[in-house]
């Protein structure tokens, strides 16, 4: 699996540990930046990294600013983009579930390593519901939300 990351100067440090901590072997990691603590614009970066998914060069995103609320912002302005702030593990999971997101952003400023992780996991792992038998409602809402954007095209 595909994972294409980035952070802007705020995020760097939470995005090095989460670049470690899911070095296991399972997922392969692209690094869209940044790559210091310098100063740097998140919506450059988010750009990229909802380019790279919605192309079809990732299976998934993974967007880190301080809050990650620029981030999920600027990374839903990208066609095709589902971007999703969760605060928690419990809200990564759910982006998934019932919104089918394909990128997921993180605040530095509030999400530990190890909360980072666990929430990449479930994110990573967890399967769309409106694929599923009872599904149905899940699936016609995120196609309304496609529809919303196809109108403002």
């Amino acid at each position: 699996m595909k994972i294409a990351i980035g952070s802007d100067h705020g995020g760097f440090a939470l995005k090095r540990g989460l670049i470690d901590a899911l070095d296991d072997g399972r997922y392969e990691i692209i690094d869209e930046g940044v790559f210091d603590e310098k100063s740097s614009d998140y919506p450059d970066t988010a750009q990229i990294v909802a380019s790279r998914v919605v192309e079809g060069d990732a299976d998934f995103g993974i967007l880190i600013c301080t809050t990650g609320i620029g981030m999920s912002i600027a990374a839903n302005k990208v066609a095709g983009a589902r971007a999703a702030l969760a605060c928690d593990v419990a809200r990564a999971e759910m982006a998934r579930r019932h919104n089918d997101a394909n990128i997921l952003c993180l605040g530095a400023a509030y999400t530990t390593v190890e909360t980072a992780g666990k929430a990449a996991r479930i994110f990573l792992s967890t399967e769309f519901e409106g694929d599923k038998a009872g599904g149905e409602r899940h699936k016609r809402r995120v196609q309304k939300i496609m529809s919303i954007e196809r109108k403002r095209s």
